[in-house]
């Protein structure tokens, strides 16, 4: 977990918002377009800036939540696991993942100053239910960073259920994680570790 967090908590949220009422857009015109919104609000937020939680917190639950597949990510995070999950045990984990990837997701809100997102082509057919956006975040140093987003087609519009930064997929990175925790501790093992990281996360936000 923490290689994910050195290689994309910065980065991960710039394009992960919106607007429910342009959901059927194509799904490179939507990243396209709400990247700069995203990045618009948190520049110019004084309470993000500041570090405000809850100005964060609503940014999240508004723009971003409504619009990421946490289910398939968590069932793909699990793997083989997810099938001998109890239904109770996969929505427990479900929440549990969900809430630790929205305090990734605060902890990069409260970090971004200066980016700039370029664009490259969508290689994919108007049918394809399932595309990848790609694209580079450009700081004022440092080398450009690849930033690429998986999105599903689904009857309430195209969802974000991957991100790929510096060449590692987020679903890849907690595969590994959650594999090895489940063989020695079980699935509700694995379950508590992310409520006990989730209960200490929020612990040191309050502590701010």
């Amino acid at each position: 977990m923490k290689i994910l967090q050195k290689c994309w908590m910065m980065l991960c949220v710039l394009l992960l918002a919106v607007s429910p009422a342009r959901a059927q857009e194509a799904p490179d015109a939507l990243v396209k377009r709400v990247s700069g919104e995203v990045l618009e609000v948190v520049k110019n937020n004084k309470d993000i800036q500041a570090g405000n939680q809850k100005a964060l917190m609503d940014l999240i639950e508004s723009k971003i939540l409504p619009h990421v597949d946490f289910q398939r990510m968590t069932s793909m995070a699990a793997g083989r696991f997810w099938r001998d999950a109890s239904p109770e045990q996969q929505k427990k984990l479900t929440q549990e993942f969900r809430t630790l990837l929205i305090h990734t997701y605060s902890g990069a809100l409260s970090q971004v100053k200066n980016q700039k997102i370029e664009f490259k082509p969508m290689r994919a057919d108007p049918a394809d239910t399932e595309v990848e956006v790609r694209s580079q975040v450009t700081q004022a140093r440092g080398e450009p960073a690849q930033l690429n987003y998986r999105l599903e087609k689904t009857p309430s519009g195209w969802k974000i259920y991957d991100i790929n930064v510096l060449g590692a997929w987020l679903v890849e990175t907690y595969k590994g994680n959650f594999a090895s925790e489940i063989t020695k501790n079980g699935m509700d093992g694995l379950i508590k570790t992310l409520t006990e990281r989730n209960q200490k996360l929020a612990a040191a936000k309050g502590a701010k």
